[in-house]
């Protein structure tokens, strides 16, 4: 179907027009049309009539670093906020995949609670975009399912639902398509008026659609007088060469500024606060060496298997899907050099000097492991090939351990273990320092053998229950001397009363703000698949089968022996959290 000439409301070319003015009162002009302009006034949908509502308050930018975001880029210039005023931006999201499971539960839901916290732009639109055909209502009605308002801000919440569903929009298109890209570019076009438009497309799609996506809204749908920003999720690739790939076509379209890869774990909360805890608390800078610390633990586990999503597993697996990403990214801030500054290219670099650090994994310091079927009672738990979606005979690896080392002066020597899997007995992801014993520690006797116990720990508890403790000895109060292993606690719901934002809203507001410091860089992605590359093709090459584990257990017996090879025991399994 061919496209149909179309006006541009802002062209500056002749036809009447009339005066209108912006929130702040800038006067403008626009062409009329028979379309309703977009205003800061929201939509009443569930009535079917237009009707206004109050506008909502200014919103001053800060970026996630704690600074005032001072200006936006447009095209390749930057833009003072205060010369652009209030009402002379507007921020257009389009979310592309927007039927899918992930738009549904996480995108969406993150975009409205940060409209709830009055933390989106004054002028803001979101559009679905996705192959399903669907109006605006049936958008609306699928995704108000999924808002709930913040449990300690529950007043007004039907009214701010139905204000952020009044500014929700879809489009139906194919991914390929520019002249659906163009008809979408129309649309943001009518609603953005005659401001300056940010543009902003979250690709919650397969990564064999990438490039074709990027290709038609950047040629077709991209802002010609503001910025234009993509944020791509994982995964990126499946080694190194696809990874490269994949960049190098992004790259055809796209400036790496423009490109904003996520990954959700560095917007947990936990992982934020890990630097604030190492850099701004002098008890912790000092001993964040060899010298103190005998080795450091990242710890994934989920209490559940594939469930239905087995296909798209199985041509990852766990070392890809999990330990690639998420747990070396948290590895890299964690063991990074202090950065000249908050700014995110510095904080970037000393990620990337990390990983570039960093020892190639040899095969006989990984451990791998598959679920198999197992009866509790009255209850069965199936395995892993009997997914459905699973190939039969599959050995695709649903737990991995592995050792890692960093060859630099701070951290020589001092093993970095790595445990994903899914069907643990628990759900937890969590950051393990185990100390150095005390030398001459006068109290080994009370202790016994095992100095394990004598050893202080620091717990970064990422998720459930957020909580940062520190592990200690102490005298049981009484007339002996006996020794207790206690912890000193912060858990994060006894003190903070508010409910903790999920990651996406941090990350979406830092996308939209230009900020960042919390998404990977191109070189920082090819050094991170530089380390896991060669060990995934030798195990695929070797056909390297996987140790079985009963659903529900503690993992592969193996994961055991890996750490008393390094001298290490696992922190989650002592008992005693």
């Amino acid at each position: 179907m061919g496209m149909q000439l179309r006006v541009n409301p802002c062209s500056s070319s002749s036809a009447a027009t009339s005066p209108s003015t912006f929130h702040n009162g800038t006067p403008y002009f626009c062409k009329k049309f028979n379309f309703l302009p977009f205003r800061t006034q929201p939509l009443n949908w569930v009535s079917g009539i237009y009707s206004r509502i109050q506008p909502r308050k200014h919103f001053e930018v800060f970026s996630s670093n704690g600074f005032p975001l001072n200006a936006v880029s447009v095209q390749d210039e930057q833009v003072p906020l205060t010369e652009l005023g209030s009402g002379d931006t507007t921020v257009s999201i389009t979310v592309i995949g927007a039927s899918g499971d992930l738009a549904k539960k996480k995108i969406f839901p993150a975009l409205f609670a940060l409209f709830y916290e009055d933390c989106l732009p004054e002028n803001f639109v979101v559009f679905g975009y996705s192959r399903t055909k669907l109006s605006d209502d049936e958008l609306r009605t699928m995704i108000s399912t999924t808002l709930t308002c913040r449990i300690d801000k529950r007043e007004n919440c039907d009214a701010k639902m139905e204000h952020f569903l009044g500014r929700c929009f879809y489009h139906s298109g194919q991914y390929n398509s520019e002249d659906d890209f163009a008809e979408l570019d129309y649309k943001l076009k009518e609603m953005e008026g005659c401001r300056v438009s940010n543009r902003l497309f979250y690709l919650s799609i397969p990564p064999n659609i990438f490039v074709d996506v990027v290709r038609c809204a950047s040629l077709k749908a991209s802002s010609t007088n503001g910025w234009t920003r993509v944020i791509v999720e994982k995964p990126f690739g499946r080694d190194l060469e696809s990874s490269s790939e994949l960049t190098r076509c992004l790259k055809k379209y796209l400036t790496e500024e423009q490109i904003f890869r996520i990954d959700h774990y560095l917007g947990k909360e936990l992982v934020e606060n890990l630097s604030v805890l190492r850099f701004s608390n002098l008890v912790f800078e000092p001993l964040w060496s060899r010298n103190y610390i005998r080795n450091v633990q990242f710890i994934f586990s989920e209490d559940f298997g594939t469930e239905g999503r087995g296909g798209y597993f199985d041509n990852y697996g766990i070392i890809r899907d999990i330990m690639q990403n998420h747990l070396l990214q948290i590895l890299a801030l964690f063991a990074m050099e202090t950065p000249v500054s908050l700014d995110a290219e510095d904080i970037r670099n000393e990620k990337v000097k990390v990983l570039r650090s960093m020892r190639p994994l040899q095969l006989e310091d990984v451990v791998l492991g598959q679920y198999k079927g197992h009866s509790k009672g009255a209850k069965s738990y199936p395995a892993y090939t009997d997914d459905p979606t699973v190939p039969n005979g599959s050995i695709t690896p649903t737990f991995s351990a592995a050792a890692l080392f960093i060859d630099n002066a701070r951290w020589d020597g001092v093993p970095f273990l790595m445990k994903a899997g899914k069907a643990l007995h628990t759900k937890r992801a969590e950051i393990r320092v185990q100390f150095r014993h005390v030398p001459g520690n006068l109290y080994k006797r009370n202790f016994g053998t095992d100095m394990d116990k004598a050893t202080n720990e620091l717990v970064l508890r990422l998720q459930p229950d957020e909580a940062i403790y520190l592990k200690i000895n102490n005298k049981v109060p009484g007339l002996g001397m006996r020794l207790d292993r206690s912890d000193l606690n912060l858990l994060y719901k006894a003190k903070y009363r508010g409910e903790i934002p999920d990651a996406y809203e941090r990350l979406l507001l830092d996308a939209i703000e230009g900020e960042r410091r919390l998404f990977i860089r191109s070189d920082e992605l090819d050094a991170a698949w530089a380390l896991f590359t060669p060990l995934l093709k030798e195990l695929e090459e070797k056909k390297i089968a996987p140790e079985l584990y009963p659903y529900g257990s503690r993992g592969p017996v193996g994961a055991h022996y890996l750490a008393a090879k390094h001298n290490v025991r696992w922190g989650d399994l002592s008992g005693d959290d």
